[in-house]
């Protein structure tokens, strides 16, 4: 096999997607930006209910197909050495299909339908029953409570997650990658199977779930129309990657100790640990930590805690209003923030749909006696402080059900270039932040599919190996904690100190 070569990447994120070439030899991996294109949420009307009018929040999943194919194009233009392709998006949503056929845009994660099934799959199988039998941290948005909500399951004869669903447009092959199927609550985690008593149990057509494959396997050559449409040669195909995004950023963390947490930070935070068997007692139930696949088998322990959607929203509201804002210096000003600034619960699920995300802080802070913030800086300051400590208070509590010390906290993804986050997260939690690479999930992509074709000699290398070629190709920004800097929050609000630790 070669030892050089090229790659192209599809990576789809809750906000964006992109098309990114990842060029292998054996001195590494350099990552070359293709297209970039804009993703977010569609926003349809679908009738009146005895509820009243429905509009319903949609991903526009063809234009997406559409954008990703264009920049295959572009890929297969420039690079006459591309060995495969692999596809990555955010988890739990999903596809119906029929004949083949798509039955309607895949409903978005944020829309609130989702909480009717809730009350029907709980109605069936309670709470901790559905922990053993997923191991998955409760979110109404898991794609068992979807599916169980969805008008159009009775006509369904295939669910598709996401990326499966381009997979399948793009070669015309059917199946469910198993790190995104892990998202979905009906995957067993110990056997990595689906659990079929439960998918009856939740009243799910015979049928509906797919083929399970791993990262790495081949999913087949693209359909003629792609390969015209892109102008790719013959043997041109799909290699299946973690198509979990998260399982992909994972795979990139430079982590060369096994004591470490990782932050994947973008849209979400995921916050967890990497283990090699689930881990399913009482302790991680009630914790509502969740086990997700990972790339070669391993388990993604972790929490699913709000991210950087907060500071978006914030910033898009303000521009609705009229203002012109300079992110960099919004941050700016944010670092020089010495006041107090509330620190609010991120989960609470009034800052999960789109909208007015200071509004909703000031409802908030009114409900718990505290005042809101003053100015746009001290709103993200007290964004970015309330995001630090629930990173530290999920860390502490993978080391209070893992049994493990951490030591070091990697942050990953588009997180890692926010500083003033990153300081904030090592004063928190009093551990020092290795933020990089940025473009983790693109970069795990294109390294279990370098792995699958032997480029960079990097055929049958371990999880362990594929890191130290990032470690190689990168060099993360190091943040230590500062004792005693933690900002002080308004009393009755959650404040966590930095403290020192050995990190021997």
């Amino acid at each position: 096999m070669s030892t050089s070569g090229s790659v192209a990447a599809v990576d789809l994120g809750a906000t964006s997607g992109r098309v990114i070439v990842g060029h292998v030899d054996t001195d590494g991996v350099r990552m070359e930006h293709v297209s970039r294109f804009p993703n977010g949420p569609v926003t349809l009307h679908e009738g009146v209910d005895h509820t009243g009018s429905r509009d319903t929040l949609h991903w526009d999943v063809v234009g997406l197909h559409a954008a990703a194919v264009d920049g295959l194009r572009r890929a297969v233009q420039d690079n006459d050495d591309l060995a495969s392709i692999g596809v990555d998006s955010w988890a739990v949503d999903y596809g119906l299909l029929r004949g083949g056929r798509l039955l309607g845009l895949p409903t978005h994660y944020r829309d609130a339908r989702h909480e009717a099934g809730v009350r029907t799959v709980h109605a069936r199988v309670d709470a901790a029953e559905l922990y053993r039998r997923n191991g998955l941290q409760h979110l109404p948005f898991n794609t068992v409570f979807q599916l169980a909500a969805d008008p159009a399951l009775p006509e369904a004869e295939r669910m598709l997650l996401v990326p499966d669903l381009l997979g399948y447009w793009l070669t015309g092959v059917e199946g469910a990658e198993r790190t995104n199927a892990s998202t979905t609550g009906l995957l067993q985690p110990t056997t990595r199977g689906w659990d079929m008593s439960l998918a009856r149990m939740t009243g799910l057509p015979a049928g509906l779930l797919p083929t399970l494959r791993d990262p790495g396997d081949r999913l087949g050559p693209l359909l003629p129309a792609v390969r015209s449409a892109i102008g790719a040669p013959d043997a041109l195909g799909v290699t299946l990657v973690g198509s979990h995004d998260t399982a992909s950023a994972v795979v990139a963390v430079p982590a060369s100790e096994p004591d470490f947490a990782y932050i994947s930070s973008g849209t979400w935070s995921l916050v967890g640990v990497e283990l090699e068997s689930p881990l399913l007692s009482d302790a991680a139930r009630l914790a509502n930590c969740t086990n997700e696949g990972g790339v070669d088998g391993r388990v993604r322990f972790l929490k699913n805690v709000s991210g950087l959607w907060l500071l978006s929203e914030s910033v898009r509201t303000w521009e609705r209003d009229g203002a012109r804002i300079d992110l960099e210096a919004l941050l700016a000003a944010a670092t020089d923030v010495t006041t107090r600034v509330p620190v609010f619960d991120t989960m609470d699920d009034r800052f999960t749909p789109p909208g007015d995300m200071p509004a909703r802080i000031d409802a908030w802070c009114d409900e718990h006696g505290v005042p809101a913030p003053a100015t746009r800086a001290e709103y993200v300051r007290s964004i970015l402080e309330s995001l630090a400590v629930a990173y530290a208070e999920t860390v502490e509590t993978l080391e209070r059900v893992t049994g493990r010390a951490i030591r070091v906290v990697h942050v990953v993804g588009g997180g890692s270039q926010n500083r003033l986050l990153c300081q904030l997260t090592a004063d928190r939690t009093g551990r020092p932040v290795l933020a990089g690479p940025v473009e983790a999930t693109a970069l795990g992509n294109v390294l279990v599919q370098a792995r699958a074709a032997g480029l960079g000699r990097l055929g049958g290398a371990s999880l362990e190996a594929l890191r130290d070629v990032v470690a190689r190709t990168v060099d993360p920004a190091s943040y230590h904690p500062e004792i005693g800097r933690v900002t002080p929050a308004h009393p009755g609000t959650a404040s966590r100190p930095a403290t020192a630790r050995s990190t021997s």
